[in-house]
């Protein structure tokens, strides 16, 4: 897939804007025919466009464009942006706009029919620089308490490349107690990667989607009968979302909510919900058309200016935090009873970072010396000194009530009179027990 496919769904990255960019600058202020383009555009928009009542719109605005001399003697950059902005006047569809990119230009015009269609076939140069990218699969990590970490920037796909990169990715998963898909840098790419990814979470042969592809009719899809790596169905799992989500990425995350996968944790994503291909125009122009709806086998709805919102909205910086809570509590529900603590602990403190709590005190009253170890206030925040010199930080849990962000085991309770801090318990994970009274 060309690189700019994936940015097309990104809202608040422009398409042209990148495109440009990776041309010389002697390419990008060439003149182009503004006239002969905008005909191009409204030829292609007519006869594919995917809402068939959007079509004279675009006719009126571009020929009213053609008619005012608006795109004559416009350099490439600055045609790019006169007609998407013509365009946007009828639709915010964001798998809708030109680009500048002379080299795609050419392959699609030299190459076959749907050649740049989501789906066709990848070249050698696509599949090679899928690999580069590791197929969009840019982390894998473990988190505390064994939840596997994956992160997506993209659904690429290069065929058995991409599935073998997909089993490695998968077969790492498996080994979680949890499972956390981060989908909030997505745009989106291609829906034999989603199916790919999806099929490892549904039952065999799963209704996924269809996608109406105006006079070519329907295009249906569901998710793969067998597996070489293994099911993860049935695993806690969370998906990380927002603005970023988009297009193939909110594919994905409709399957997750549809189905009841997993939970979605973040911000609302893009309402990218159209099917797109690339088409060559002249002067070394490319334009992406939305020729395709994309419908839902688990709810029968397409997202398009919709998108999805999370069962757990929470700022995007703070969507993998809120997910891990609800990942450590999920695997607590099973686990032996040292574990378990040791899980509800994490939990307790991540979402004390999320959701600070309140303390009856400032945090100067909690600053002094307590024999031979020291509360201090440092940035704003309470920094405990213990017997080995080796500072931490304080995370209050309760009014006078805290924990250490290196040991979320660890209780300390404060002694407090009226105002007056006198000493604290400091309570370890094993259950042993320190009391000191204030000396300073």
């Amino acid at each position: 897939m060309n690189p700019i496919a994936l940015v097309i769904a990104l809202g608040a990255v422009s398409l042209s804007d990148v495109a440009v960019a990776a041309q010389p600058a002697d390419q990008a202020a060439a003149a182009v025919d503004g006239r002969a383009v905008a005909g191009e555009v409204k030829k292609l928009l007519n006869q594919h466009y995917v809402l068939p009542e959007a079509r004279a719109k675009f006719a009126a605005v571009l020929d009213k464009g053609i008619a005012s001399g608006r795109y004559d003697g416009a350099q490439a950059e600055k045609l790019v942006q006169l007609i998407n902005a013509d365009l946007a006047t009828v639709t915010a569809d964001k798998h809708l706009g030109l680009a500048y990119d002379p080299k795609y230009s050419a392959e699609l015009a030299a190459g076959p029919a749907n050649a740049g269609a989501d789906d066709a076939p990848p070249t050698a140069a696509e599949v090679a620089a899928a690999e580069r990218r590791n197929h969009g699969i840019i982390q894998l990590k473990v988190l505390p308490g064994n939840i596997r970490y994956l992160e997506s920037d993209g659904f690429v796909w290069a065929g058995a490349p991409t599935e073998r990169a997909y089993d490695d990715a998968i077969r790492f998963l498996a080994g979680g107690d949890a499972i956390i898909i981060d989908m909030r840098k997505n745009g989106g790419g291609s829906p034999d990667a989603v199916r790919y990814l999806t099929s490892h979470f549904t039952k065999p042969n799963t209704p996924l989607m269809t996608f109406y592809m105006g006079a070519e009719g329907t295009d249906r899809s569901t998710s793969l009968g067998s597996l070489r790596a293994p099911s993860l169905a049935g695993k806690p799992l969370y998906v990380l979302t927002g603005k970023g989500s988009a297009s193939a990425a909110e594919e994905f995350i409709g399957h997750v909510a549809g189905y009841k996968l997993g939970e979605l944790v973040g911000e609302r994503t893009a309402g990218a919900g159209f099917r797109n291909e690339f088409y060559a125009l002249p002067g070394g122009m490319v334009i992406s058309i939305s020729v395709g709806q994309a419908i839902l086998a688990s709810t029968g709805k397409g997202w398009e200016a919709e998108g999805f919102t999370p069962t757990i909205e929470t700022p995007l910086d703070r969507a993998l935090d809120a997910a891990s809570v609800r990942a450590w509590r999920a695997i607590a529900q099973s686990a032996p009873a040292d574990r378990a603590k040791t899980l509800r602990a994490l939990a307790a403190v991540s979402e004390a970072k999320i959701n600070p709590v309140k303390t009856a005190l400032p945090a100067s009253a909690y600053a002094g010396t307590f024999g031979q170890r020291s509360v201090a206030v440092a940035e704003g925040k309470l920094v405990f000194t213990g017997l080995t010199g080796h500072k931490f930080d304080m995370i209050a849990l309760g009014p006078n009530e805290f924990t250490l962000e290196q040991d979320p085991a660890l209780r300390i309770h404060f002694a407090v009179n009226g105002a007056t801090v006198t000493g604290f318990e400091m309570v370890r994970g094993d259950g042993s027990k320190v009391t000191a009274a204030r000396t300073q």
